[in-house]
């Protein structure tokens, strides 16, 4: 049997559907997407923040992550995502040990946007002689007070993101991975993020 690599490293051992009535599953689309990001040089031209990721070599057969999705807590939750990064912070590798699927909001709002956000460190702006500390919410930009000093606005930034994670962790608590909740609730953020 001759087998097609999906972005040149991926598997796919035919014994699982990629199509169920003319339409991609969940998993096969996770998979690919997964393997774009990884691999696909156009994709990361898009998206530099996926150079030097990779997947694991059981993540690389489609049967595996097939299997492995079907027992993860989240997976058959509409708007759920595959996080890598949650678990362990600045993470590159898509594994069954790093990975969990959280909310849409959720890995949105742990999202770093570097390209976004120019010198000044995140959730800061400047404004006239002061800088602005704001923090989306459910896509909304809340204000959340102007300071003299990028690390004032910074700070209130921190306390305000952290306390909001941790809300979410309570909120979402009964539908994400225990591993997920544990690193919500300990989440911190860094100036660098």
């Amino acid at each position: 049997i001759m087998v097609n690599l999906v972005e040149g490293v991926g598997i796919n051992d035919r014994t699982y559907p990629v199509s169920k009535n003319g339409i991609i599953t969940k998993e096969y689309s996770l998979w690919n997407n997964m393997l774009i990001r990884c691999y696909n040089i156009k994709c990361q031209e898009k998206h530099p923040t996926y150079i030097n990721c990779s997947v694991s070599d059981n993540f690389k057969m489609y049967s595996y992550f097939y299997e492995w999705c079907q027992n993860q807590i989240g997976f058959n939750i509409d708007d759920y995502h595959l996080d890598k990064d949650l678990l362990l912070k600045y993470n590159k590798i898509y594994s069954e040990d790093n990975c969990v699927f959280i909310p849409k909001n959720l890995n949105v709002l742990l999202t770093k946007s570097t390209a976004a956000r120019g010198i000044l460190s995140i959730g800061v702006t400047k404004h006239s002689n002061k800088f602005r500390a704001r923090c989306s919410v459910n896509g909304i930009r809340k204000h959340l007070g102007s300071f003299d000093t990028p690390e004032l606005a910074f700070n209130a930034y921190k306390a305000f993101k952290e306390e909001h994670i941790k809300e979410l962790a309570e909120k979402y608590e009964d539908t994400i991975d225990p591993r997920a909740y544990l690193a919500l609730m300990n989440y911190e953020v860094h100036i660098d993020d």
